[in-house]
């Protein structure tokens, strides 16, 4: 069998990677044998009659702006405009919402909202720089599978960040194998982990024909590919830029930002308005931290305190007027078991816990994991259920080396990479459009961002299980 896969653009011998190719398909197709494999609009309205709560007047005012704004001034006001739409109840939430004209500048700011509590669109994004009518590619299925016809897969297959690249590469091409419907030419094009080797990887995509491109893997990498004027061919980011992406590109990442909001939902759903964070130094966890802080604040809720994992006394946290709700922890798993007996001695045991993925580093003894019995935390949804055209973890893993133990996220990242590429139209473009992926349920806002809906875990008698609904604790 001829696999529809080049060799890399770069230093890569062609011979090497044929080899790969020859022994990474069957070994997917293994691994994928054992799984189970109408618009309402009001065009002539006039939308400073539609809002009835002020906030969405000003609201609106700061959303006509942003597109003369860049850089600092431009997250300023969309943080401006979260907070006052986040003053808003869901009903008058959705109510407004759905009184937006087409070309309201504050619909796409208010449809990300109500993707982030939960709540459905009640009509697509505006997104009139998506051009998908003007492609060559066949008609979409009837379920929104639409590839391209030939796509580029920037990443660092060379370099300090192939290692991190390998699992994000393997996975895409499980996705991609394990579809049995038409699939695109494929061409690998090694960045190196450099603004420079990635720009230049995307320039020879282009001048060889690719209709879309994957990548680039790096922050710096996609701040410099979205900083160009424009961009000929579409592309999804594997990383979330400094800034939005250019109209008609979409960006996805497993960022602690993203976690931070999701922990924030699972929170306010649960009736917590006084939060205690306990955090560890990395920047992960304090990018996960501000972000949950943001977002509990927009909702009216407070992080009572942030202090660190190695803090011995909770007593003076859990003895302050008001008193806590839950507990955010943003450590690893070693942490979080050491701090189990101090939050009891603090009287603090029995509130509701949630924590980031990073909850996982160093477990895997039940023994020992038994203290963390009880916390909520975000995790791949294969962990939790089979993928269509996947599998589940545990049978992907027996076979491949790449889907095990740290590099499983970064597996089920690259999957969902395929999956995002192969229903990009339908999810741009339908008001419900979704797609249940690897990593979880995966959406795209206004702004082109991919936002991602995570299963949710927890740990019973020291074992990993899927959190059941009302089982935060």
């Amino acid at each position: 069998m001829t696999l529809p896969i080049t060799r890399p653009r770069a230093c890569r011998p062609a011979s090497n990677w044929s080899v790969a190719g020859k022994l990474l398909a069957p070994l997917l197709l293994v691994a994928l044998a054992s799984g189970c494999v109408t618009s309402n609009t009001r065009p002539g309205a006039d939308s400073s009659q539609a809002a009835s709560h002020p906030a969405v007047s000003q609201a609106r005012d700061l959303a006509r702006n942003a597109a003369t704004l860049a850089g600092a001034a431009r997250k300023d006001n969309d943080r401006q405009i979260e907070s006052l739409l986040a003053q808003l109840d869901d009903a008058t939430l959705a109510r407004e919402s759905a009184a937006m004209p087409v070309g309201d500048a504050l619909y796409n700011y208010a449809g990300r909202a109500l993707l982030h509590r939960g709540l459905p669109l009640p009509r697509p994004f505006d997104r009139a720089d998506w051009h998908f009518s003007t492609t060559t590619r066949p008609a979409a299925d009837a379920d929104g599978y639409r590839p391209p016809t030939r796509l580029a897969v920037l990443l660092p297959l060379s370099g300090s960040l192939a290692s991190a690249a390998s699992p994000v590469r393997d996975g895409l091409l499980a996705g991609y194998y394990g579809e049995t419907r038409r699939r695109p030419e494929i061409v690998f094009y090694d960045t190196s982990g450099s603004v420079g080797g990635a720009l230049g990887a995307y320039d020879r995509a282009v001048s060889e024909g690719s209709d879309f491109v994957v990548g680039p893997l790096g922050r710096d990498e996609v701040d410099a590919l979205f900083a160009r004027d424009s961009l000929s061919v579409p592309v999804l980011a594997l990383n979330r830029g400094s800034g939005h992406p250019p109209s008609g590109n979409a960006s996805f990442s497993l960022s602690p930002e993203d976690e931070g909001i999701a922990a924030a939902e699972l929170l306010l759903a649960r009736g917590a308005k006084r939060v205690l964070v306990i955090a560890g130094s990395d920047d992960s966890q304090r990018r996960a931290t501000a972000s949950l802080r943001d977002r509990l604040g927009e909702r009216g809720a407070v992080v009572t305190d942030v202090t660190s994992d190695g803090t011995a006394d909770f007593a003076p946290f859990a003895q302050k007027e008001g008193g806590i709700d839950a507990i955010f922890l943003a450590v690893k798993g070693d942490s979080a078991r050491a701090l189990t007996p101090r939050l009891a001695l603090a009287g603090l045991a029995g509130k509701p816990r949630v924590a980031t993925s990073q909850l996982l580093a160093g477990t895997g003894k039940a023994d020992l994991d038994m203290a963390l019995d009880g916390i909520a935390f975000p995790t791949e949804a294969w962990n939790n259920r089979s993928v269509r055209s996947l599998g589940n973890a545990a049978s992907v893993a027996q076979v491949l080396p790449t889907a095990r133990a740290g590099g499983a996220r970064l597996f089920a990242f690259g999957h969902d990479a395929w999956l995002l590429t192969a229903y990009l139209e339908h999810l741009a473009l339908a008001a419900d459009g979704r797609v249940d992926g690897a990593t979880g349920t995966l959406r795209i806002d206004g702004f082109g961002n991919v936002l991602r809906t995570p299963a949710w875990s927890t740990f019973n008698s020291g074992v990993v299980v899927p959190l059941s609904g009302d089982g935060l604790r």
